[in-house]
């Protein structure tokens, strides 16, 4: 097993309340030599945890979803991020694109039982809404998933070539896993329908969805 260490602190953060760079470094380090993973890398970043834009976790990922590590080792969870619909993102797209993610101060492992049920719970958490969630807050919600995750999410309609979408559904109906499809288009330098650069699996969710015609 090969894993990426990610450290980070913000520049706003109370130095009494956060972890050092050195010390997540070493919980980091400590982490892969107890079970025995070779670790190829620690990124860092100095910025919030509020956004998920941030050049070393985006590395971080890159190195997990080009295959070249199975897993992010974190000191603590909150060093990923300090968002439950975020944080819901990152596990779902672990989950999915096969790579693992563990944080030891909370006993985070998704290989384990229990942090698959961690994912599929903050998951269903994340989507959940009140009742009397003003449209308003829908459309911001709907707006602010498009821009981070490339899909536009339920109910909203893609912008995705036709010939593009159709050769996706041919992909996904030949076997391929999402990872391996967003590889592949990855390659091709296909941009995402919003002109991003990276495909991820949750970018591809609205177009293999089916339509209304398609529903039963």
């Amino acid at each position: 097993m090969a894993a990426v260490g990610y450290v980070r602190i913000a520049p706003r953060e109370r130095p009494s309340s956060r972890p050092s760079l050195a010390a997540q470094r070493s919980t980091v380090e400590a982490e892969c030599e107890r079970r025995g993973w070779q670790l190829l890398a620690v990124e860092q970043d100095i910025r919030s945890g509020r956004a998920l834009r941030r050049p070393g976790l985006r590395s971080a990922l890159e190195r997990c979803r080009g295959g070249e590590a199975d897993a992010i080792v974190v000191a603590r969870l909150d060093r990923l991020t300090y968002s439950l619909p975020d944080l819901a993102l990152l596990l779902r797209e672990a989950r999915d694109g096969g790579f693992n993610v563990v944080a030891p101060d909370l006993g985070v492992d998704l290989a384990t039982r229990e942090g698959e049920h961690l994912a599929s719970v903050l998951g269903a958490a994340a989507e959940w809404h009140p009742r009397g969630l003003t449209e308003r807050t829908r459309s911001s919600l709907a707006t602010r998933r498009w821009s981070e995750t490339g899909s536009p999410g339920p109910g909203r309609p893609t912008s995705t070539p036709p010939e593009l979408a159709e050769r996706i559904r041919a992909l996904r109906a030949g076997g391929a896993t999402l990872q391996a499809i967003c590889d592949r288009l990855n390659a091709d330098g296909i941009p995402t329908p919003r002109g991003g650069l990276a495909w991820r699996p949750s970018s591809l969710r609205a177009i293999l969805r089916p339509t209304r015609g398609e529903r039963r």
